[in-house]
C-alpha cells in the first residue's frame, strides 16, 4: 500500500486543481465554482523514487445540511484513512471562520497536518501566514497550485515526515485495474446507491436529487478473485435541458468514461413506467462506443405485476436493439438482483475480448452463404469469399469478397445476427468489415496470339464485305 495523502478545505481552494497537479491528470472537474467536488476521488502521484495516493474531497463550511453533510461525511471518512493531511487555504480570502472549525475537528483527528496558502502567487502573504499559524499547524506552505509552484517542496516535506513503513511497502506493485465497468444512466435511476451495494460502503454520495454526482468516480475493488475498477457517472439528461457549464463537464467526462470502459450498466429506472428517449441515446452512446453492455432495470420491487409486465413490454418495443444484452431486474437499495450483476459483467466481457481463428470465421461465413445467398446486382452475384477477426472490444470481423460494397443493409444485418448466434456472443456488438479484393486483369489487355490475330483480321474482311 502507499502513503496516502487527503487534501480537504473549504470550497474554492484549490482541491481539485492542486489534484490534479499531484497526479499529472485531469481527472477532478475544475471550474470557477464553489461546490463543484463531492465525492472522494482518488489518484496516484510520484515524487521521485516515491509514489503516493492523493485523495481530492469536497469543500467543507463548517455547517453542511442535508447534501453537504453526507459530502462532508465522506470528507472525514478520507482523513480517517488517510496518513496524512494537507489543509488547504486561500491566500486571497483570508483566514475565516469555516477554517476555524475544520482546524478543530483536524486537531481532534490526531492526523499529521499541513498547512498550504494556495494562490500565493498574486498576493502578499506574509500577513495571511501569521494569521494562520494561529490554526495551529504551524507555518504555513505558500503554493500556486494552479501553475504547479511550490507544490513538490510541500509534498517532499509531507512525504518526509512520514516513516517509510507509512501506507506500507513502497515498492507494491501497481493493482491491475481489472474490469472496467461504468454504470451510466439518467439523473436520480439509483447509480450512485448501486455502486454502494456492490461495494458494501457508502463509498460516494447516494442523494433523492437529481444531479447528485457530477465527475466520474474510478474506484478499485475486487470480488472472488476477480479485479474491477467501477466508475460512478454523472447523469446524463436531454441535451435542450442541460444549461449549468459544470453539467457540460460532467455529461463530457460520463462520455469518456463510456469509452474508457470494458462494460458499462445501463440503468433504467422501473418507476418511469419505460424507458425514455434519453435512456435510447446513451445505450446508443455506449454501443457506438464498443463498450460491451449489460441492462440493470433498478427499483423493481415497488411495482406490481401489470406495472412490470408494461415496462417489460414498453422495453421491448422502444429499446429493440437491445436485444444483445442480458438485463436484470433489480433494487439497489435492498440489493435484490445486484449479485447476478457479476456473471453477467464478466459474460459480457468475455464475448467482447472474444479470439476466433480465421478457419472458424471463414467456416462460419460459408455456413451463411449456404443458408442465404447474397443478392444479384446488375445479374452478377456477390461473392463473399474468407473472413477473420480483426480486432477486440468490440470484436471485428473482416470479410473479404467481390462487390461488398454493394451489399444491402438488410444482409449485412443477417450476417451480424449469424455470428452473434454462432459465437454465442452475449452483451457486446460486433462490428464488420467489408475488403473488396483488386481484379487483377484490370486495366490489362489480352495480347492476341499470331493465330488469334489472322482470325480477327479475316473477321474484319468478312465484316467489310
Amino acid at each position: 500500500m502507499l502513503p496516502v495523502i487527503a487534501l480537504i478545505g473549504r470550497p474554492n481552494v484549490g482541491k481539485s486543481t492542486l489534484f490534479n497537479q499531484l497526479t499529472r491528470s485531469r481527472d477532478a472537474l475544475v471550474a470557477d465554482f464553489p461546490g463543484l467536488t463531492r465525492d472522494r476521488q482518488y489518484g496516484q502521484g510520484r515524487l521521485g523514487e516515491r509514489p503516493y495516493l492523493v485523495v481530492d474531497t469536497g469543500g467543507l463550511v463548517g455547517d453542511e445540511r442535508g447534501l453537504d453533510s453526507l459530502m462532508a461525511e465522506q470528507v472525514w471518512l478520507a482523513v480517517e484513512q488517510a496518513d496524512a493531511v494537507v489543509f488547504l487555504l486561500d491566500a486571497r480570502d483570508g483566514i475565516n471562520l469555516s477554517d476555524h472549525q475544520i482546524a478543530e475537528r483536524l486537531r481532534r483527528s490526531g492526523k499529521t497536518v499541513w498547512l498550504a496558502l494556495n494562490k500565493a502567487d498574486s498576493v502578499d502573504t506574509g500577513g495571511i501566514a501569521a494569521e494562520a499559524c494561529a490554526l495551529g499547524f504551524g507555518q504555513p506552505a505558500a503554493i500556486a497550485a494552479a501553475h504547479g509552484r511550490g507544490v513538490s517542496a510541500l509534498i517532499d516535506q509531507v512525504l518526509g515526515a512520514l516513516p517509510p513503513s507509512a501506507g506500507g511497502h513502497e515498492d507494491a506493485p501497481e493493482a491491475e485495474p481489472g474490469i472496467r465497468l461504468a454504470v451510466v444512466g439518467r439523473p436520480n435511476v439509483g447509480k450512485s446507491t448501486l455502486i454502494n451495494r456492490m461495494l458494501g460502503e457508502q463509498r460516494v454520495l447516494a442523494f433523492d436529487q437529481p444531479g447528485t454526482t457530477r465527475d466520474s468516480i474510478y474506484i478499485p475493488f475486487e470480488r472472488d478473485g476477480q479485479a474491477y475498477t467501477l466508475i460512478d457517472t454523472a447523469g446524463v439528461r436531454r441535451r435542450s435541458k442541460v444549461n449549468e457549464v459544470v453539467e457540460k463537464f460532467s455529461v463530457i467526462k460520463t462520455l469518456q468514461a463510456i469509452n474508457d470502459a470494458d462494460v458499462a450498466i445501463l440503468v433504467l429506472d422501473a418507476h418511469a413506467g419505460e424507458a425514455v428517449d434519453q435512456d435510447a441515446s446513451l445505450a446508443g452512446n455506449i454501443i457506438d462506443s464498443g463498450t460491451a453492455l449489460v441492462l440493470a432495470i433498478n427499483k423493481w420491487d415497488g411495482l406490481d405485476d401489470d406495472q412490470r409486465q408494461w415496462f417489460r413490454t414498453q422495453l421491448e418495443r422502444r429499446l429493440p436493439f437491445l436485444a444483445m444484452a442480458e438485463r436484470y431486474f433489480i433494487s439497489a437499495l435492498h440489493g435484490s438482483g445486484v449479485g447476478n450483476l457479476y456473471d453477467a459483467v464478466q459474460a459480457a466481457h468475455r464475448a467482447a475480448t472474444i479470439k476466433v481463428p480465421t478457419p472458424e470465421l471463414t467456416r462460419l461465413l460459408e455456413q451463411a452463404v449456404h443458408a442465404h445467398q447474397p443478392p444479384l446486382v446488375q445479374g452478377r452475384r456477390i461473392k463473399l469469399r474468407y473472413a477473420h477477426q480483426g480486432g477486440q472490444r468490440p470484436p471485428v470481423i473482416v470479410i473479404h469478397g467481390n462487390q461488398t460494397e454493394r451489399l444491402p443493409p438488410s444482409y449485412k444485418r443477417y450476417l451480424n445476427n449469424y455470428f452473434r448466434q454462432a459465437l454465442r456472443l452475449v452483451g457486446t456488438p460486433i462490428r464488420l468489415e467489408f475488403k473488396t479484393g483488386d481484379n487483377p486483369y484490370k486495366g490489362r489487355r489480352n495480347s492476341l496470339t499470331a493465330r488469334q490475330q489472322r482470325r480477327r483480321k479475316r473477321m474484319i474482311r468478312h465484316v467489310k464485305k
